[in-house]
């Protein structure tokens, strides 16, 4: 059992011994909307310093997961203290790809795959795991994080590349020279050279967590391998600017010691490597700087249009997407970290196994007081404002992501111990897929169906003509027909757009169509919105959208149509189900991008040199303020051939006069339908204010349901020696808190079987007897194995959790003693 597997055992006996009550001073149900009155939060980047205020009751909770070992060891010894955990977050190098030579005549040698793919056998991720992170991570080697159900499947070929691209210095650095020399470097007095001036690597390393120490090890093993290095220690909101927002080639940096979090649990990687190997993966002007081979672009592809035949035959995609990945390796994978949450004794919030408590998407709906009612919690967070929020191409960190989910209220909500989504606002989803497509359904709140073929109706939308400002019909840009592979009918709940948006305008039908007119527009090179950045994803986009209609206005009724699958239909009608975004809102954007002062996206803006859009901060917000007042004069409605009819009566004019009411009284143009509204926003003093929203209409315990979960902890035994001829029989507890695990819950038990030098020997399936489970493997395996060293491998998958299990045991294959003759 690895060193964070054993941490884990003992940490769920403290996560699980104190299950979140009701308050007892006054029920849920009784009240609307959120549970608490406020939330405010402060920016505190020490964690160790929050534990103690959170001792103190100076704070609440702390949104920052949590992978020290000394702050472990606080938090098993502060009173008042609990924590939750989660396994959704990773840490990597992310590399920049510009070059060979950059715009400052400096050389970048990870411009050659050779070097990036080099790198990873450069790092120790078993040092970094077990020392760094003492034991609260475990070795990440590929694209997949380790917690989630797609390593299980592939466990396999994963096993395979962590194994060739395992620890070996030697190895990277013989790649390195070759490389370096055909670049034209040499390497004088240990340190590689290039035109007479030493080969210098900039390393962003962040500070505000265990990555300082990950970056100085990185660090210590570049100079090794004979670079010279600069240590450029930053926090987010330093480095983003850099890393994230500027050209890559301009030479400010080369490595970053990068992290990133799953906010949900995700059931089907597929989606990773085209949002980490290519353009799509994000309108930042690094991403725009790949260029994967084609090999790699085609089956990222493939994999994000979910294009192909059976499961099988998605198996073989992935496998041969991990081992492209490796080869261009646009970053290093290093660990999957295990992650405490730390929170007052007497809070109780829905944390999400894999995003914790800032990637939890129902804390808005759960945060509260174990014994009552209302209230005021202090949150600290690392960062916030660390880019500038807007809802076309704005801020994606993960802690102004939480903020955001508590002001937002989204049609469908994933379940924090599965990934399954569970309606928020849909009546009833229906998902036809045609027949042979490998999707199946778990949850009844969608009604699954297969169809010989699916075809599209004449009057779908399949696509936008900015000159008529308009959108282009099936009937008429496919006059021959067309046919998709899914359909997606959702039926809002009655009322849906009856409701009010936090700035006391009601919702209109405007509000869902123009998110959708802005998918085509900004990819168009003749609209003034053309932003280049976004056109990656709007082509990937293209390859599997077949159109989306209105159905019927009362009930809302929206069909989608799509190429494009998820292995879950729960997953199919939650991606497929548009959201809304307030018209007049996105109006001050476009209205003033369209005059060239500001730009939706990180990108454009660099390009443009202007400011990159905030609703709620900077210099964003006087040039938004005319450009209302502009829009309120002259009625502005948007593609207004289209969304004219849309808007409500007297609707431009009542909402630009609301909106200025609004940025009057919270200085802000941040409007959502969530939980709760942006109050008040301090940027300078790192604090902002969320209110309690009155008039959302749930009751106040609808998601209170989703209070404790049982993971499966299993515990392989069996002999230390077997001898070749013999079987072997090993044994299998699985159990949860200390009690067996319910067999019925158990989805499935696989196991594999590796040699000594690594390979795969065998695999099968553990059989359930004796209250437990057993593996046999027959003499004619045992035998092949030969002499040696050998590891069996089991992984459980869980009904009730959507996270993978792992044990392991090792014996030797030795000869039989010979018997003794008289």
């Amino acid at each position: 059992m690895s060193r964070m597997r054993r941490v884990l055992v003992n940490l769920f006996a403290v996560c699980l011994a104190a299950p979140m009550a009701a308050t007892s001073a006054a029920e849920p149900s009784q009240r609307r909307g959120a549970l608490v009155d406020r939330v405010v939060f402060t920016e505190e980047s020490n964690p160790g310093k929050v534990v103690g205020q959170i001792e103190t009751g100076a704070r609440h909770m702390l949104a920052q997961g949590i992978t020290s070992g000394v702050i472990h060891r606080q938090l098993r010894n502060a009173p008042g203290v609990e924590f939750a955990l989660s396994y959704g977050s990773s840490a990597e190098l992310t590399l920049n790809p510009a070059g060979p030579e950059l715009a400052d005549g400096n050389l970048n040698p990870f411009a050659v795959a050779a070097i990036r793919e080099a790198l990873n056998w450069l790092v120790d991720r078993r040092y970094i795991a077990s020392e760094l992170y003492g034991g609260l991570a475990e070795p990440r080697t590929l694209p997949l994080s380790t917690a989630f159900p797609d390593y299980a499947r592939l466990a396999a070929t994963a096993r395979a590349l962590e194994l060739r691209y395992s620890f070996q210095p030697a190895r990277a650095k013989e790649a390195i020279a070759r490389e370096m020399k055909a670049l034209g470097a040499t390497r004088q007095n240990g340190r590689w050279h290039h035109d007479g001036e030493p080969v210098r690597l900039k390393l962003l390393i962040r500070t505000e967590d265990t990555r300082r120490q990950v970056g100085d090890y990185v660090a210590n093993r570049l100079e090794d391998a004979g670079f010279a290095v600069e240590r450029l220690y930053r926090t987010a909101d330093q480095a983003a600017p850099l890393w994230l927002g500027a050209d890559p080639a301009a030479g400010q940096w080369h490595l970053y010691t990068g992290g990133w979090v799953s906010t949900v649990i995700n059931r089907d990687q597929a989606q990773n490597f085209a949002d980490f190997y290519t353009p799509q993966g994000r309108p930042a002007p690094l991403w725009q700087a790949y260029d994967p081979p084609e090999a790699l672009a085609r089956i990222a592809e493939r994999l994000e249009r979910r294009d192909y035949a059976s499961p099988a035959e998605r198996q073989t995609l992935m496998a041969e997407a991990l081992e492209l990945a490796m080869k261009s390796s646009y970053r290093v994978w290093l660990v999957d970290q295990l992650n405490l949450w730390p929170r007052a004794a007497d809070i109780r919030v829905a944390a999400d196994l894999a995003g914790g408590l800032a990637g939890s998407r129902l804390w808005p709906y759960t945060l509260r007081f174990e014994d009552r009612v209302g209230g005021e919690v202090v949150v600290s967070t690392p960062s916030m404002l660390t880019d500038p929020w807007n809802p076309v191409a704005g801020t994606n960190w993960l802690y102004d992501r939480m903020i955001l989910n508590a002001t937002q209220d989204a049609p469908a909500l994933p379940d924090p111990f599965t990934g399954l989504y569970r309606p928020q606002r849909i009546a009833a989803a229906e998902v036809t897929v045609a027949e042979g497509t490998p999707v199946e359904r778990s949850l009844d709140w969608v009604r699954l169906e297969t169809r010989p073929e699916i075809t599209v109706p004449e009057d779908t939308w399949v696509d936008w003509d900015g000159e008529a400002n308009r959108f282009v019909r099936a009937g008429e840009r496919h006059p021959e027909g067309l046919t998709a592979r899914t359909r997606t009918r959702i039926t809002f709940e009655e009322g849906y757009l009856e409701r009010h948006w936090h700035d006391g305008t009601r919702m209109s039908l405007a509000d869902l169509v123009l998110p959708w007119i802005l998918e085509f527009e900004r990819a168009d090179e003749d609209s003034p919105l053309f932003d280049r950045s976004h056109v990656p994803a709007h082509e990937s986009f293209l390859g599997h959208f077949r159109g989306w209609r209105i159905v019927s206005r009362r009930p809302l009724v929206v069909e989608s149509y799509s190429d494009q699958i998820y292995p879950d239909a729960e997953t199919i009608a939650a991606a497929r189900t548009p959201g809304l975004a307030p018209w007049h809102v996105l109006a001050l954007g476009i209205h003033a991008e369209a005059a060239g002062e500001l730009a939706f996206s990180s990108d454009k803006a660099d390009r443009s040199d202007v400011p990159w859009l905030s609703l709620v901060s900077g210099p964003s917000l006087p040039i938004l303020d005319r450009h209302r007042l502009e829009a309120g004069a002259a009625g502005y409605v948007p593609f207004e051939n289209t969304l004219g009819e849309l808007v409500r009566g007297n609707g431009p004019a009542r909402r630009y006069e609301r909106l200025g009411q609004w940025r009057e009284q919270r200085r802000h143009y941040w409007v959502g339908d969530g939980p709760f509204y942006l109050d008040a926003v301090h940027a300078v003093a790192g604090s902002l204010v969320l209110q309690r929203y009155e008039g959302f209409p749930d009751p106040a315990d609808k998601w209170l349901r989703f209070a404790e979960v049982a993971i499966p902890e299993p515990a392989l035994d069996g002999p230390l020696t077997v001898s070749p001829g013999e079987p072997a029989a090993f044994r299998l507890e699985i159990t949860a808190d200390a009690a067996p695990y319910p067999r019925e819950a158990i989805r499935e038990v696989g196991w594999l079987l590796f040699d000594g030098a690594g390979e795969l020997a065998d695999r099968g399936t553990a059989e359930a007897r004796d209250g437990g489970w057993r593996i046999t493997l027959p003499a004619e395996v045992i035998t092949a194995l030969g002499t040696g060293a050998n590891r069996l491998e089991v992984i459980v998958r869980s009904e009730r959790v959507a996270l993978p299990r792992f044990a392991s045991h090792v014996f030797a294959t030795v000869p039989a003693k010979a018997e003794a003759t008289e």
